[in-house]
Order: C-alpha cells, then structure tokens, then sequence
C-alpha cells in the first residue's frame, strides 16, 4: 500500500529488540520516527544505526521515539548490534523491529521491486502525536540518511503544530520563521507579540515564538 501525508500511520504488533509491541501503544502521546534499513550486517546501515544512537538524546528532547526495522530476525539485531558498538563507539538504545516475514515491510510499502525484491528500501516516516504521517522520505540502499535533517523537519513540523507557522527554505532552529497565510494579521497580533515584518501579504516573517 502507499502512505501518503496526512493518512493514519499503520498499527501492527512486532517482535524487536526490546520484546513484542504494539506499535501505535509503543507510540504513547508523543512524536515518532520509523525507519528501515535494508538488511543487518551491511556497512551503511551500520554507519546508520551507530549515528541515530548517538543521537537518541536529541530525538528525547523532542518527545520522540526511534525504532528500526529490517527483513531480518530479533536475533540477528542482536548478534549485529555488538559489530554496531565495536565500530561505531556506541551501543544501540532503541529498538530494532524483526520483521522475516516482511509483514511490516508490505505494510509500509518498504519493499519496491525496481530497487530490491527482498530487501527495504531506506524508507522514513515521521509521525505525530496524533498517529498521522507527517513525512516519508525514501533513499536508496546506497544512500546513508541524514539524521540531523531529519531532526531539522522534526523542529519544523513541532513548530508548525504549536504555533501555526511555516518554516523558510534552509531554516535551522532559532530561525526567524513564517507566519502562515490562513492567519489573519489581527489573529497573528495575538499569537505573535513581537512583531513580524510583512515583505508580501502573504509573506510576513517573525522571530522563533517559542525562543
């Protein structure tokens, strides 16, 4: 199936690396990123999960949960995750869903045929609080993600929710951001107390609210 923005991100019921959850319960009130790797034992996706341990306190800071996948089993994590430490200088803290039967990997549409009919793609999803897709990213298996982009879009799609603005392109938090169009400027006086700069009607520019 294809998950597009917007829709309710699929619930399922997995073993991992830290026992069986359901995933939308694993999820609770907060923000969560799903991503696969293509397959365990392979150097990128190494390189991958050694980075986003390294960064599991930034994604706590945004109430955010990380959890993994690949078509392998829990005991492969397992057994890869001390090549992971040996290599990468830091131990996994997150979970790693087993998914053999590629039963989580159908659901989300990790498995394109074009690039690979066994392995996933490097498929990220986003998603909010409240179970939607915010984003999806797909990489091929080649390609290592960016992992401080992704806490960027995390920055952005959180001030987005809380302070009905948009972000401008190559914004980086602390940032002045955008007021969004569907506010009026008598709706924005009241949220935004320091002002904006209007260059266009509907391009009005203000400090980060939350700073």
């Amino acid at each position: 199936m294809s998950i597009r923005l917007g829709d309710t991100a699929p619930n399922f019921s997995a073993d991992t690396t830290v026992g069986t959850i359901d995933f939308h319960e694993w999820l609770g009130d907060g923000w969560g990123v799903l991503f696969s790797h293509p397959k365990d034992f392979t150097p990128v996706c190494t390189t991958e999960l050694g980075a986003v341990a390294k960064l599991k306190p930034e994604f706590d800071k945004r109430n955010c949960k990380v959890i993994g996948l690949s078509v392998d089993s829990v005991e492969d994590h397992n057994a890869w995750a001390a090549d992971i430490e040996e290599t990468q200088g830091v131990a996994l803290n997150f979970p790693l869903i087993g998914d053999p039967d590629r039963a989580v990997a159908k659901l989300y549409d990790m498995i394109q045929p074009n690039a690979s009919d066994t392995m996933t793609v490097r498929s990220v999803f986003i998603i909010g609080p409240d179970k939607k897709v915010k984003l999806s990213i797909t990489y091929p298996a080649s390609t290592g993600r960016n992992f401080a982009e992704i806490l960027r879009v995390i920055d952005s799609l959180q001030l987005t929710a809380d302070y009905s603005v948009a972000t401008p392109v190559n914004w980086n938090d602390g940032e002045d951001v955008i007021i969004v169009p569907t506010l009026s400027d008598d709706e924005a006086k009241a949220k935004f107390p320091k002002g904006w700069k209007t260059l266009k009607p509907y391009l009005r520019v203000t400090p980060q609210p939350n700073l």
